[in-house]
């Protein structure tokens, strides 16, 4: 980005304060601090499609719902067909191999069991975040991922108007054991390959925090490639990170400019170019080191593009597939031939479903699946 687009992309952001900036919440619901109960089974929602009896396919989607406190299974071809409720404006979610999905709620972390579509327990976060409320700035879980023994949750907490934590869960004893400082609105949690290190990206700091899984003793690396300018104003912070399998670097996408690769060890980046030039934030990474890139639109509709999906491969080589309309988040098949791209988005323009985007040759089409669907996992 050059710096005459750069200045005119802050004087926007600084006037709308909207999306990536900083801003208040939507109004309160009541929701009372409590420990971690077991909670019955709620009733599942939607027409059955497909799916019948008390468990549920492999393949199957689950996307945690920002707009209607739920979770919902998705069939891949023919979409929603059962809701749980698990706690207010859930957005990141992970699953582990034992079938237990962990949902970051404004409230607390939820258990489910993916299996019989039931949540097992509510898991009440150490840290005062204010009354549980719903849109863009509230207070809770936001980004979340299991260690790799599925021992520990990570989950980041925003704290609204100030830093965050990072929660520690013990995924037996279903409770919170530890908690460290992180930066400014934890979008998303990830933890490297042998489970020694959690990286929180912090959207408003401008931010990685590096945590050390023994100990907790944490680092910070400034993620910036635009540099710091606008504060808290700015759209040019980083959203979400991926871990490259191959050395365990952080890939942070940036305005379909500029892929910015971290070295956690030495806090040292290097910056890639990439070609989609719209605002990025959903990101994930397959085995083989394939990164997928969610693009929402553009910052400044004069010289940006419109929302897609960049699939980037290992040698730095992109494909861009359109979409229609902002998105947020990314998963792929376990075949790796297609990707699901949510439509929930952290700002307005959101809408209820997903897209199915064939990886092949880059046709796609919409899926009804939840309201305003944030975070999701192939199960």
């Amino acid at each position: 980005m050059n710096r005459s687009r750069a200045l005119a992309v802050l004087a926007a952001s600084v006037a709308l304060l909207a999306g990536c900036a900083q801003g208040g919440g939507e109004p309160a619901r009541s929701a009372g601090s409590r420990p971690a109960t077991a909670a019955p089974a709620p009733s599942a929602s939607g027409a059955e499609s497909g799916t019948t009896g008390g468990t549920t396919p492999s393949g199957t989607l689950l996307v945690a719902d920002f707009g209607s406190d739920t979770v919902t299974f998705v069939d891949p071809d023919r979409g929603a067909f059962a809701s749980v409720e698990v706690g207010t404006a859930p957005y990141g979610l992970v699953v582990g191999a034992d079938g237990r999905a962990w949902a970051a709620t404004a409230e607390g972390v939820a258990v489910v069991d993916t299996r019989t579509r039931a949540r097992l327990a509510l898991v009440p976060y150490r840290t005062a975040t204010g009354p549980a409320t719903t849109g863009e700035y509230r207070g809770g879980g936001m980004g979340i991922a299991l260690s790799p023994d599925g021992r520990r949750v990570y989950v980041g907490v925003n704290v609204p108007g100030g830093n965050g934590t990072l929660e520690v869960i013990d995924t037996a004893a279903l409770e919170v054991t530890d908690r460290v400082p992180v930066g400014r609105r934890p979008f998303d949690v990830d933890v490297s390959r042998d489970g020694s290190e959690v990286y929180a990206t912090n959207h408003d700091s401008f931010d990685v925090t590096v945590v050390r899984a023994d100990g907790l003793r944490t680092r910070r690396i400034e993620v910036a490639p635009y540099g710091t300018e606008g504060g808290l104003g700015s759209w040019l912070k980083p959203h979400y990170a991926a871990v490259r399998p191959s050395d365990g670097r952080l890939l942070l996408p940036f305005e379909g400019e500029k892929l910015v690769v971290v070295d956690p060890a030495t806090g040292r980046s290097e910056v890639r170019r990439m070609t989609a030039n719209t605002h990025q934030h959903g990101t994930t990474v397959t085995p083989d080191g394939t990164l997928l890139t969610v693009g929402t639109g553009p910052v400044d509709p004069a010289t940006d593009r419109g929302p897609s999906l960049t699939v980037r491969a290992p040698d730095g080589t992109e494909r861009v597939f359109p979409l229609d309309g902002p998105h947020e988040a990314v998963a792929v098949s376990g075949d790796g031939r297609t990707a699901y791209v949510t439509g929930g988005f952290t700002r307005d323009g959101y809408w209820d479903g997903l897209t199915v985007v064939d990886l092949t040759d880059g046709s796609s089409h919409r899926l009804a699946a939840g309201s305003r669907p944030l975070g999701i996992a192939v199960l």
